[in-house]
């Protein structure tokens, strides 16, 4: 396969074509040539209006139902839905049933994506069926292409098990997620602990949930070494936690999702349970904090939290509704209304060098694995540009800024 696109400016800062904008020539998956005006050369030309092309982005965490929920998403549709949504390759969440938690999970997941633009690399469970009561093969996995070992939303009450495994992994470098919400103190709550919820008469979260979780994991971070990651992190003070324990040269690194860097619970008033997420969405301060912590690089990366639900479990009361929003389709569009480009570009793609994997600067010789899209277009998010089987999106009827074209990777182009 041999294309050449043309007029592009690059945004990746460690490419020699920084902000320069040019044609690049691609054969067999490689980047052969970039410059001015390249020759035809018998390729196939791809144009698009106001084209840049960046490293493809990744997103660190994914879920898509198959195996045991296909009625949410399918593997296959779903890489699909994050082909056209600019990414060349997503964390997959082992929140499936059965979870991924042995070596035979890990082979189904990827056997699943061969063949495809998209790379998959599946997350272990860090416990047998995320109960949180034994530690699972976490080696077993990780042979067999596992990227890391944690389980998806769910706090490990019991502190040995988190040490154990911290201390466990470092033998083959390995890396450990603790999602951190202390399940005794969240107890029945539903939305943000706040102003808001006691207006709504909703049981609230506390902060403090989040970020005594927090602190207990970096203690034992403090005490065993090893690399641990804290996903989705939702308040000021978690920010704060982390700023300091980096400060502290602890190997500690975290993500936010868009939709707590883009909106707050004061979407909560009409009850739509779309925005029913966990954590929950919080106040525009802790938006705000968040912000801030993109901005400093205490925050590494930021994810989509891509987490399709059936109709049936959001179209009910508030209080019983499942936790979750899907995002990939409207991860860039949204992260530009808060965002400049080039930060946005930089945390869809920080976290391949987080879990361990090659990344691909455009420059001549490397592997053709970029993500095409314009940053100026303006356009009103509607369910005719929802890919995902399920359509629990918290940004339906939002403004976004920018559109994806589309993305090249594994040698083959994908558009919508």
């Amino acid at each position: 396969m041999k294309i050449i696109i043309k007029s592009a400016k690059i945004i990746d800062s460690k490419s020699p074509f920084h902000n320069q904008t040019v044609d690049l020539l691609i054969a067999d998956g490689l980047i052969e040539k970039i410059g001015l005006s390249l020759p035809n050369d018998d390729a196939e030309i791809i144009r698009f209006d106001d084209l840049h092309v960046s490293q493809g982005w990744f997103d660190s965490s994914v879920s898509l139902g198959e195996p045991g929920y296909e009625d949410r998403e399918t593997i296959a549709n779903g890489l699909n839905v994050a082909a056209k949504s600019g990414f060349t390759a997503i964390a997959l969440q082992p929140n499936s049933f059965p979870v991924i938690d042995n070596q035979s999970q890990v082979n189904f997941v990827k056997n699943k994506a061969n063949g495809s633009a998209v790379e998959i690399f599946p997350i272990g469970a860090l416990t047998k069926a995320s109960e949180g009561k034994d530690m699972a093969e976490l080696f077993d996995m990780k042979k067999a292409g596992a990227i890391a070992f944690g389980d998806y939303n769910k706090s490990i009450d019991n502190a040995n098990i988190l040490k154990i495994a911290l201390q466990y992994v470092q033998d083959f470098d390995g890396l450990v997620i603790a999602y951190s919400q202390d399940p005794n103190i969240k107890g029945n709550g539903v939305a943000n602990e706040g102003i808001v919820s006691t207006r709504l008469g909703l049981k609230g979260i506390p902060n403090l949930a989040e970020e005594l979780q927090i602190s207990r994991n970096l203690f034992l971070l403090e005490y065993t070494g090893g690399k641990l990651h804290i996903p989705t992190i939702s308040t000021a003070k978690s920010v704060q936690l982390i700023r300091e324990a980096k400060a502290k040269g602890l190997n500690v690194t975290c993500s936010a999702s868009v939709h707590h860097l883009v909106l707050t619970d004061e979407k909560l008033d009409g009850f739509d349970t779309r925005f029913k997420v966990t954590p929950p969405l919080r106040t525009e301060v802790d938006r705000q904090a968040l912000l801030n912590g993109i901005a400093d690089h205490t925050i590494d990366t930021i994810t989509s939290d891509h987490n399709p639900i059936d109709i049936e479990f959001k179209k009910m009361e508030f209080d019983t509704a499942k936790n979750g929003t899907i995002g990939l389709e409207s991860a860039f569009g949204a992260l530009l209304t808060v965002l400049p480009l080039e930060t946005v570009v930089a945390k869809l793609t920080a976290a391949r060098s987080i879990f361990g994997l090659e990344n691909h600067t455009i420059e001549e010789g490397a592997k053709a694995n970029f993500t095409l899209f314009t940053p100026e277009d303006k356009s009103t998010f509607t369910k005719e540009n929802i890919l995902s089987k399920s359509k629990n999106s918290a940004f339906l009827g939002t403004e976004l800024k920018g559109s994806v074209y589309g993305i090249f990777n594994q040698n083959q182009l994908v558009t919508k």
